[in-house]
């Protein structure tokens, strides 16, 4: 008895595809998975930063909720056009952060009076107080804006 070997001439090098194309494949997945850590990694970065700046800016506005909250001493204090003891200390601080790009766009605070109302007319202070940072690749500033109104 004789074998015989049937050769079908539509099928000769088919694995070979089915190989590349499962590679290829493969191959684009490994780098959707490589993008995204890297994303991850960044957005993880960036919400350091942000977390950063909120903390620096309540911790400001908690400073001044300690002091004397008339709006003339927390202007004098802690205005950053005032540049006094209070905004001096609190942007050694900021600058110790180690936020990027702080230096070269220091943060800003600003007090204003605000005209009290209802029975008692006492006036109050709005307090803004707004912290940059720069990170690492990023064409502009972030920001992060603190309000607070102190009595």
């Amino acid at each position: 008895m004789a074998a015989f070997h049937i050769r079908r001439q539509g099928q000769a090098g088919f694995s070979l595809i089915e190989a590349m194309l499962a590679m290829l494949i493969f191959g684009a997945g490994i780098l959707g998975v490589a993008r995204l850590q890297a994303v991850a990694v960044q957005e993880t970065s960036t919400a350091a930063f942000r977390s950063t700046a909120s903390l620096l800016a309540k911790s400001l506005v908690a400073q001044m909720w300690m002091s004397d909250r008339t709006q003339a001493t927390l202007a004098t204090s802690f205005s950053s056009d005032a540049a006094g003891s209070g905004f001096a200390s609190w942007l050694a601080t900021v600058t110790a952060s180690r936020l990027p790009g702080v230096a070269a766009k220091p943060p800003v605070v600003t007090v204003t009076s605000v005209a009290g109302g209802g029975t008692t007319a006492v006036a109050s202070s709005l307090v803004s107080v707004t912290v940059y940072w720069k990170a690492p690749g990023d064409a502009a500033y972030h920001y992060f804006i603190e309000t607070a109104q102190l009595k």
